[in-house]
Parts: C-alpha cells; sequence; structure tokens
C-alpha cells in the first residue's frame, strides 16, 4: 500500500473515532468566538521586512483560517542572506487556559515552537512565549511580542531570554498588507 494511502485509511479511521467520540458524549462541535475573531483579521497576504541584526531581506506570509475558523494558518517564504526559509504556523484560542496558543515549524529546525500568551486590546499588543532552539542549538526561552496598531500593519519582535532573564532581540519583522 502507498504512503499516502495509509495516511488517508489512518486519518479517516481517526476523524470517524473523533466524531463518534463527541456524538457519544452529546456534544456539538465548538464554534469560533471573539478571540479567533480577532486571529481572522490576519487572513490575507502580508509583504515583510525581515531585520536580524545588520540584515535585511524581503519575505511574504500568507495567513488562512483554517478548520472551520478555529485556527489561523501560516504560511512564510522568505530568506535570510542566501538562504531560503519557509516556515509554517497554527494559531488559535484555548478557552480553557484562556491563552492564544501556537506551534510553530520551519526550514532552520528540526523542532516544533510551542508558544503560549495574551492579547492586550489597549495595547494591540500580542505576546507570547515558549521554548525553542537557540542560535547555540540548545533550547532557550523565548518571547515574542506583536504589535498591529492597524488592519493593514504590524511589527514581529522576538527575543531570546537570556539565563539572567535579560532580553536579547534577535528579529524585527515589519509587516504590511499586500493590496
Amino acid at each position: 500500500m502507498k504512503p499516502n494511502t495509509q495516511f488517508s485509511i489512518i486519518g479517516s479511521i481517526l476523524l470517524t473515532f473523533a466524531i463518534a467520540h463527541i456524538s457519544a458524549l452529546g456534544q456539538s462541535p465548538p464554534t469560533p468566538g471573539p478571540e479567533h475573531e480577532a486571529l481572522k483579521k490576519l487572513e490575507g497576504t502580508w509583504n515583510a521586512k525581515v531585520k536580524m541584526g545588520d540584515d535585511e531581506s524581503a519575505a511574504t506570509a500568507t495567513y488562512k483560517m483554517v478548520c472551520g475558523g478555529m485556527w489561523l494558518m501560516s504560511d512564510f517564504q522568505g530568506s535570510f542572506g542566501d538562504q531560503k526559509f519557509s516556515g509554517r504556523g497554527l494559531d488559535g484560542y484555548d478557552p480553557e487556559k484562556k491563552k492564544y496558543v501556537s506551534v510553530w515549524v520551519d526550514s532552520m529546525s528540526t523542532r516544533p515552537m510551542f508558544l503560549e500568551g495574551t492579547h492586550d486590546k489597549e495595547k494591540k499588543t500580542t505576546t507570547m512565549s515558549g521554548e525553542a532552539p537557540g542560535p547555540d542549538g540548545k533550547l532557550a526561552k523565548h518571547k515574542m511580542v506583536t504589535h498591529m496598531p492597524d488592519d493593514d500593519h504590524m511589527t514581529f519582535t522576538m527575543f531570546i531570554l537570556g539565563t539572567d532573564g535579560q532580553e536579547n532581540k534577535i528579529m524585527t519583522i515589519e509587516y504590511t498588507r499586500k493590496k
């Protein structure tokens, strides 16, 4: 049996079990809430200017709501120096934790990055934190801050937290919505 066929069969079986489990519990599937509507505002294509130290490069990010509006899927394509870079993310909201959650994978690491955080409506800022490999390959605490002053612009800043608790800025991305 071909690998794609095996994955299709396994996926179908898992979906059947999930539907049966929800039906047996008498629960209806979840529906998107206001937090998901906030994520939906990011849908579309964005031009990005990436700055790491003295290096600058251009990139493109595309965002799309998936899974019935419960998750925001991102696709990031660019380069760092002469090296092509691609990344994918899934962002959502966990109502039990009352936090935004995210998973990120990219072409520069074999480990996924899991993040969670909060959104400050007044400051129009989302702050996420998690662990991922640092420049030395060892796990390090990361903090990501995204400020969105309007519907067409956002600034993403990534920090690595040192063992002393100091935040070291490693990257800034300026996004502008593509019209």
